[in-house]
């Protein structure tokens, strides 16, 4: 009985998550570059981030997912990014790679105006055998023509656009991205040519936005939001954000209908002064029907910034009185 539940949770899960293809994240205010590719240099330093999300921890199946980016904020009179994340659900798994370029704008002292552009490449797997009813992993000939036995994937091409605004408080982006809504389609398995499948990938539209509130020298307050759609399902993150001494940093977010992300973490100086280091973690707290049969999802963070800082110019006066 216990497996039957898990089996039909799973698959309302799966059905629940079709609109939304790409990978969530709970500390999404350190993940702007994977949805909106305008981000890239805004920061006008050298940031790297890692991040790792287990969602839905000991549920069989449940989605894993890992990133990696990195921008460059002062080249080509703007920044280049790079993306790279895999996502994992059961058999099913989505590795992306993507190079961002970002023009700035200075908007008049208002702040800065980026401009992006993102390509790159989708690649949908499916591996691992068949399971029947039965408990059997074969079936005899493989007569199933609809199973892809022994794993298949394809891979195409990927367009994203976006713009995002930026000043020592606020900030303001939009985007959407697989703007070619490509069909990822593999008529050959490795097990077997006959076998094949497809998948559509949806657009995505991302609309975020923060502003930092300075309570006092030491404490900062944030309170931002991340909606994203596929123009058939819509989900929103509300975020409060709270940062102490420009060093520690505490948060909580609500995701409609689904969970209570809970986060902290520390933004370590470096000796130099122009570096820092952070690490972060998260707990979602489950709110969905699927609450029951999984102990939350953990995500941690792991990101590297090196700030840039124009050198002084110096400017020498020769005194005319003495040659």
């Amino acid at each position: 009985m216990k497996k039957t539940l898990t089996t039909i949770a799973l698959s309302i899960a799966g059905l629940v998550g079709f609109a939304q293809q790409d990978a969530q994240f709970s500390m999404n205010m350190f993940n702007k570059l994977s949805v909106n590719p305008a981000y890239a240099g805004t920061s006008q330093a050298l940031c790297g981030t890692l991040l790792y999300r287990d969602q839905w921890d000991k549920f069989p199946g449940a989605p894993k997912t890992g990133l990696f980016s990195l921008d460059y904020g002062r080249i080509l009179h703007g920044g280049l990014g790079l993306t790279v994340d895999q996502d994992q659900l059961g058999f099913d798994k989505t590795l992306k790679a993507k190079l961002a370029y970002s023009y700035h704008m200075s908007l008049n002292g208002l702040g800065t105006l980026g401009i992006g552009l993102d390509a790159g490449m989708i690649q949908k797997s499916i591996t691992g055998n068949f399971v029947a009813p039965d408990g059997s992993t074969t079936l005899t000939g493989g007569s199933d023509q609809s199973i892809p036995w022994g794993g298949t994937s394809a891979v195409t091409y990927d367009v994203g656009l976006g713009l995002y605004f930026t000043n020592d408080r606020l900030y303001v982006g939009v985007s959407s991205l697989h703007l070619p809504a490509q069909t990822l389609s593999n008529s050959g398995g490795a097990a077997n040519s006959a076998y094949s499948f497809e998948y559509q990938m949806a657009r995505h539209y991302f609309i975020m936005a923060g502003y930092k509130f300075n309570l006092s020298p030491d404490f900062t307050l944030t309170p931002g939001v991340l909606a994203k759609s596929d123009a058939s399902s819509t989900q929103v993150d509300i975020n409060l954000f709270a940062k102490w001494r420009n060093m520690v940093f505490v948060g909580a977010s609500y995701r409609l209908t689904d969970a209570i992300p809970i986060m902290a973490g520390i933004e370590w100086p470096l000796k130099s002064g122009k570096s820092t280091v952070k690490f972060g973690y998260s707990y979602d707290v489950t709110l969905s029907a699927i609450k029951s049969y999984n102990s939350g999802t953990h995500e941690v963070m792991l990101g590297f910034c090196q700030k840039f800082v124009k050198p002084v110019k110096r400017q020498s006066h020769q005194n005319v009185r003495f040659l």
